[in-house]
């Protein structure tokens, strides 16, 4: 696994999300915020490792406000076929 600094990783265990700080040949140097605030730094065994599936905040709220534009138009979709079903009044 190639690592970086700045990569997320998390323990093949589970656990905190990690923060790569530096990368040795076969250990890595993470930190984490524990859940009181408070700042750890460990050394950890390259093995026990992995990458962690995370996404951008930013992306995230960018699809989900794509998802609510395109709900939206499928609603004035339905709205305009459910009227042209109706007689028109003049």
């Amino acid at each position: 696994m190639d690592l970086k600094p700045g990569d997320v990783v998390t323990l093949k265990s589970g656990g905190h999300l990690l923060t790569v700080v530096e990368v040795n040949e076969d250990s890595v140097a993470c930190m984490w915020m524990g859940g009181e605030g408070d700042l750890f730094r460990e050394t950890l065994p390259l093995a026990v490792l992995e990458r962690a599936g995370v996404e951008d905040e930013d992306e995230d709220e960018a699809e989900e406000d794509l998802d609510d534009e395109d709900e939206d138009e499928d609603d004035d979709e339905e709205d305009e076929e459910e009227d042209e079903d109706k007689p028109r009044k003049k």
